[in-house]
């Protein structure tokens, strides 16, 4: 199971994948997860991540479209942020240093025991139980689309 970032969902929206890499990588990672080839799973925070920026650079318009395709996404298991994973975020902030949702992101990964998170966020290195995976080294996961 590896848990994704809102980075990987925000890339292929706002970037042209004709040139910019990221947003192409980013693409064949989600169709590998739509057609099963990957397990994953991400947070309801991640939800809340993609709208915003979208709404910031895109619009509010085209933020309410991109979230309902979001919540639709096939093949994506969405985890909860409860309680449990809150306090746990805290604790990251206090022995990291770091950023409250980065924080939430990273707790509800060690909550549902998942260790590799693909993200092209380098906050999530600090933490020796996580596992990053960035863009670039998914190409070798789970079947070619």
């Amino acid at each position: 199971m590896h848990y994704i970032d809102s980075n990987i969902f925000i890339y292929p929206i706002v970037a042209d994948e004709k040139t910019e890499n990221k947003a192409l990588l980013a693409k064949t990672l989600l169709i590998k997860i739509a057609d099963k080839s990957i397990e994953a799973a991400t947070s309801s925070l991640t939800w809340d991540e993609v709208v915003w920026c979208i709404k910031k650079i895109l619009g509010s318009e085209t933020a309410v479209k991109e979230g309902s395709k979001f919540l639709e996404f096939p093949n994506l298991r969405m985890l909860d942020v409860n309680e449990k994973v809150i306090y746990r975020a805290q604790k990251l902030i206090e022995t990291y240093s770091l950023r409250p949702r980065d924080a939430i992101h990273m707790a509800c990964c060690l909550e549902n025991k998942i260790r590799d998170i693909i993200s092209d966020d380098p906050d999530f290195d600090s933490v020796k139980d996580l596992n990053r995976i960035t863009l670039e080294k998914t190409t070798s996961l789970g079947r070619s689309p």
